[in-house]
């Protein structure tokens, strides 16, 4: 099965009503953990820090890290998202650079960034390897890269293929969104990070304490169109988690040499 990266040019964001608002809703536990990762264990005020989003999509991370006053750079390959992105910006009063381009492609000078982020993302580009590569060059030496992705097991097949985009009855996500083997494992992730110089400082899962029958409940009721795709991803309630069988993040640091 391929990933269908069109559907990112299809559907629109920052509407509740629609499959990315469910996205929206599981932001800001992701947030939240890389805003402690930079002030409580980094101490680093994110106010003036150079940031670039690969992958931004709508801009939903790329709002949150503008509003701490950082100056941030998001690239996307899908056009429409990312005018819906400028759009929505501009409403909010936020100054946030937008451009079209690939992760692994990236059109910046090396050491351009304080931090590179890339959240929803790798599980999509052609070239894992490439779009680390990209990642590292554009850091600067002692940089940091944040990033959240999806680990290749039973459970998120069961969990992310099956439940989310297959079955009928608590689909909500797009057909073909996600392909499992696409998927990586945090250790195959680790090991581009050496190759490429990164130093991986933390992992972490982020996932949901309710039981799991409420959020069999919520699925079937978004399947039949009693809540919207926002709602569902509330009553998730996602957070940081020590699980990283399904949805998993962290960060890690360039090599000053």
């Amino acid at each position: 099965m391929a990933v269908d990266n069109d559907v990112y040019n299809e559907l629109p964001w920052w509407d509740d009503d629609q499959p990315f608002a469910t996205l929206e809703a599981f932001t800001p536990a992701r947030f939240d953990y890389f805003h402690r990762v930079l002030t409580d264990r980094l101490r680093l005020d994110p106010a003036g820090l150079r940031v670039l989003d690969i992958g931004c999509g709508g801009g939903l991370l790329a709002e949150r890290f503008s509003r701490l006053g950082a100056h941030v750079t998001g690239v996307d390959p899908s056009g429409p998202s990312l005018a819906s992105a400028r759009e929505h910006a501009a409403q909010e009063g936020l100054a946030i650079a937008y451009q079209e381009a690939v992760a692994e492609e990236l059109p910046f000078e090396d050491a351009s960034f304080d931090l590179v982020y890339c959240c929803d993302t790798l599980e999509h580009v052609t070239s894992t390897d490439r779009a680390v590569a990209e990642a590292v060059r554009v850091l600067k030496p002692g940089g940091h890269y944040f990033y959240d992705t999806i680990n290749r097991t039973f459970l998120s097949k069961l969990s992310m293929i099956k439940m989310a985009q297959d079955w009928k009855a608590t689909r909500f996500a797009p057909k073909n969104l996600h392909d499992w083997n696409s998927f990586i494992k945090p250790e195959e992730l680790y090991a581009l990070f050496r190759k490429h110089g990164l130093e991986n400082q933390d992992t972490v899962g982020f996932a949901s304490d309710r039981p799991k029958g409420e959020l069999l409940r919520a699925m079937r009721s978004r399947a039949k169109g009693e809540i919207t795709y926002g709602e569902l991803g509330r009553r998730f309630q996602l957070g940081v988690h020590r699980d990283t069988s399904v949805v998993y993040g962290g960060w890690a640091r360039k090599a000053r040499r």
